[in-house]
Parts: C-alpha cells; sequence; structure tokens
C-alpha cells in the first residue's frame, strides 16, 4: 500500500511539473528544444548532423520571418543540399502550435546573437 501510494505522488508531481510548464512560460521552449530539436540541432544551434542548418550568426537561418519558419517547422522542411528532411513539428506530432512558437522565441533568443 506504501509504494501505491509513493507511486500515486510521484506521478501527480510529475503532472504538476508538466502544467508549471505551460505554452506561455518561458521556460517551455527550453523544454521542447532539449526534448524534441536538440537531437538534429545540437544544444549550441550550429547542428549535429550533416546536413542540418546552422541556427546560429545574425544572418542565419534564424533571421527569416516567424510566418515561414512557423510553416516549416509545422509541416517539416528539407533544406537544399540536406541529405535528410526535417519532420513536421519535429517528428513529434503532439507538440502544438503554442510548443513550436515557445521553441522558436527560445532558439531566437539563444542563437540569433551566437558567434
Amino acid at each position: 500500500m506504501r509504494g501505491a501510494r509513493l507511486t500515486m505522488l510521484s506521478a501527480m508531481g510529475l503532472a504538476y511539473a508538466s502544467l508549471s510548464i505551460a505554452a506561455g512560460d518561458p521556460g517551455r521552449g527550453a523544454m521542447v528544444f532539449n526534448g524534441t530539436c536538440i537531437a538534429c540541432h545540437g544544444s549550441d544551434g550550429f547542428g549535429s548532423l550533416p546536413g542540418v542548418p546552422d541556427l546560429t550568426g545574425r544572418t542565419g537561418l534564424l533571421s527569416q520571418d516567424d510566418a515561414v519558419l512557423l510553416k516549416r517547422m509545422t509541416e517539416g522542411f528539407q533544406s537544399p543540399g540536406s541529405p535528410m528532411a526535417m519532420p513536421p513539428r519535429g517528428g513529434d506530432p503532439a507538440l502544438t502550435d503554442a510548443d513550436l512558437k515557445a521553441v522558436l522565441r527560445y532558439m531566437r533568443k539563444e542563437f540569433k546573437n551566437a558567434p
């Protein structure tokens, strides 16, 4: 019985933690990036796989309009010369439009002015 109570309390704690990082929360973009995007784009935004575009720099990918980038994030996109395409929603169909907007804000903050 005690083990069941601890399991229930742990589950409640996880549910509370996920609710505290709602779509409007500044930490939401980091959480989505680190859970989904980091696999290909890397923690530094330079790209960790061949053909993945560099997210850093003032004239890089993030210098494009939000509408263009959100469309690519939503629908998927293959960069010219890349052997593989980014899947829609980064391969996670559970990501909402609010999640994508949050991760775009996070990437702009973290990578746009990187050297």
